[in-house]
């Protein structure tokens, strides 16, 4: 078995000294929600900053020196947020092409590295027959707040079984790859052994070129590649749902929040310098438990989440981002993520012998759907719900 030491964080940790609010909701742009951090002298805010954002499911920076930030909403549409407000007109509308909603919809989004000068992003969606399609889009010649619809071009198409558990989130890497974040099919206790069969993309991260031979081409440094009965797409295996992985943009770290079955929440942890192949346990484990056997299972060469938490707690983990932005002191260096039902931000970081540590920040309130990052660092919050709302992480004055 390899991998970190795990902390196990318990409902005692959560409640110790944590602020519990009531929220109102829609809160007015620049209507704070603050509370004492645990653990840490920091505080955090968030201060809100657009409402009215219905299902909204991601926030995103195009890289291009606009300082423009891009929301998803799950039914299809990417609205442009310019600083101030959000626009009228979206910048895609796909709607007419997702499956919306419960899992479904309009899952991720990602910039193109090179955006500023090739126009290309990418899109994550479930389509009419609720199979997954990864596509690129072309930002318009004349107007770049608006996308060009007729620009699509699909590079892949998985087939989903079940109607849950579809993933959805797009990153390109430090290496230029684009990473994509696939469910194990879904149902319940992945029933098919998707996440542990090499022979599917489903329950797994892959690792493609956007930029070799149409529709794609595979990284030849990628783990499978010339195995036998493997697909050589796959970079990671062993995941259930990752909701949302993101990369350390100073060490190049890759975080990854896997939505658990029936106990366990858990992040999971790939240093800059792998070569890819992990295996992180599902279905024969969840989180650090055995799930199937349910007991006495085999955890040879499975690599351990270094945080998890259980449903006393929540019920789906919200993976984000170790803070680099520069507003916020406190926090630089730690990993925020959260947890979808209770509204809880946490943030964590390694002590000596690498042991993960976490403590909660901020008792929210709401439903967060997802984690942004800006260009510059500094980190956004989306409320799930109607209407939804995007807010920024600051300063606890």
């Amino acid at each position: 078995m390899t991998g970190h030491a795990i902390f196990t964080l318990t409902t005692t940790a959560l409640l110790t000294g944590a602020l519990t609010l009531s929220i109102a909701s829609p809160l007015a742009p620049g209507a704070r929600v603050a509370a004492a951090t645990v653990g840490t002298t920091a505080t955090i805010a968030l201060v809100s900053l657009a409402s009215g954002l219905n299902s909204a499911l991601t926030v995103v920076h195009a890289g291009d020196g606009s300082g423009r930030l891009f929301i998803v909403l799950q039914g299809g549409q990417i609205m442009v947020f310019d600083g101030t407000n959000v626009l009228p007109r979206p910048f895609l509308d796909i709607s007419a092409l997702v499956s919306c909603c419960d899992e479904r919809g309009l899952l991720g989004l990602a910039f193109h590295p090179s955006y500023a000068t090739n126009g290309f992003f990418y899109v994550n969606y479930t389509n009419r027959r609720g199979d997954t399609v990864v596509a690129r889009f072309s930002v318009s010649r004349t107007n770049r707040n608006v996308a060009n619809p007729l620009s699509l071009s699909v590079l892949l198409r998985v087939n989903q079984p079940f109607p849950n558990h579809n993933g959805g989130q797009l990153q390109f890497g430090p290496d230029g790859f684009l990473y994509i974040g696939l469910g194990d099919g879904g149902s319940g206790g992945d029933p098919l052994n998707n996440a542990q069969s090499l022979d599917t993309l489903l329950g797994k991260i892959l690792r493609i070129d956007v930029n070799g031979a149409a529709p794609y081409a595979v990284p030849a440094s990628n783990p499978f590649v010339g195995v036998p009965g493997a697909l050589p797409e796959i970079w990671a295996y062993g995941l259930r749902n990752p909701w949302r992985f993101t990369f350390d943009r100073l060490s190049g770290d890759l975080f990854i929040g896997d939505v658990g079955q029936a106990e366990w929440e858990e992040i999971d942890f790939q240093p800059a310098a792998s070569a890819g192949g992990e295996n992180y346990g599902w279905r024969v484990m969840e989180a650090s438990h055995c799930f199937n056997p349910p007991t006495g299972c085999d955890q040879d060469g499975l690599v351990l989440p270094i945080l998890e938490y259980n449903h006393d707690l929540g019920c789906a983990v919200i993976g984000g981002y170790r803070y680099r932005g520069g507003q916020v002191p406190g926090i630089i260096g730690r990993y925020l993520y959260a947890d979808f039902c209770s509204g809880t931000i946490w943030s964590a970081s390694p002590g000596q012998g690498g042991a993960w540590a976490s403590s909660a920040l901020l008792e929210t309130g709401f439903m967060i759907s997802s984690f942004g990052e800006g260009p510059d660092g500094e980190l956004y919050v989306l409320s799930y719900g109607s209407p939804g709302t995007l807010y920024k992480v600051t300063g606890g004055q």
